[in-house]
């Protein structure tokens, strides 16, 4: 059975989300990695979660990258290691340069929490081999600086090296103004890194995992994971 690790890191709060969401919904095994560890042996997959991680100074996740574990992290993604960033975690990894881009404030300036759409677009990952492409899930996001931005040539890049894997979409999959929410290019809401092994997405997965949750969507994206992981 593979074994997941959590990175936890001052601010950190969806950490324990994260944490339940595999130990406890998904029945995998995981374990807490306090920020300043450096010991990643042991650990098959990778989990930046969400929070505020330094209280959000400077810029989202740029504190950070620079925490002990997060060398380790990167020597980890360049062997090959699948991480996965969530929201704050997107964040970090994008401050760490395991994936292109930047993140700009929301396009209104306002924190947004709320359930939205994402339409599945590729399933060239570890990540989403197991979804449907155009597949819609329900997520929730809670975030300040969503709006993920890359100049044109990043985006081509991304784009023609199918990298793109999730994008904010209305009910029908339609990718409306509306839709996208927080002003991100292209609607972008998750995308892969040019080897495929690291993922940055800005909604809650984690958040999506239980009917009394109202949501389960989530449970699709981590089945997918563990089904790759099964047969690595």
């Amino acid at each position: 059975m593979a074994t997941f690790g959590v990175i936890v890191f001052p601010g950190s709060n969806c950490d324990h989300d994260a944490y339940h969401a595999m130990k406890h919904v998904m029945n995998a095994d995981v374990k807490f990695l306090w920020h300043k560890e450096t010991d990643l042996s042991g650990i098959d997959f990778l989990i930046v979660p969400g929070g505020f991680s330094y209280g959000d100074y400077l810029r989202s996740g740029a504190i950070a990258r620079f925490s002990p574990i997060m060398q380790e992290v990167v020597k980890f993604a360049d062997k090959g290691g699948p991480v996965m960033g969530i929201c704050n975690g997107f964040q970090i990894l994008l401050e760490a340069g395991l994936i292109p881009g930047a993140m700009m404030h929301n396009q209104d300036l306002r924190f947004i929490c709320k359930t939205v759409n994402i339409r599945v677009e590729s399933t060239d990952s570890m990540f989403t081999r197991h979804l449907d492409k155009r597949q819609i899930m329900n997520i929730p996001v809670s975030h300040g600086e969503g709006n993920y931005f890359i100049d044109n040539d990043g985006l081509k890049s991304l784009q023609d090296n199918d990298q793109i894997l999730f994008r904010y979409c209305n009910d029908e999959g339609e990718l409306t103004d509306e839709a996208n929410f927080n002003g991100s290019i292209d609607h972008i809401a998750g995308i892969c890194n040019n080897n495929r092994n690291v993922l940055g997405m800005m909604p809650h997965p984690e958040r999506a995992m239980e009917k009394i949750l109202g949501m389960t969507d989530g449970k699709f994206l981590f089945e997918s994971i563990l089904n790759s992981l099964s047969v690595a």
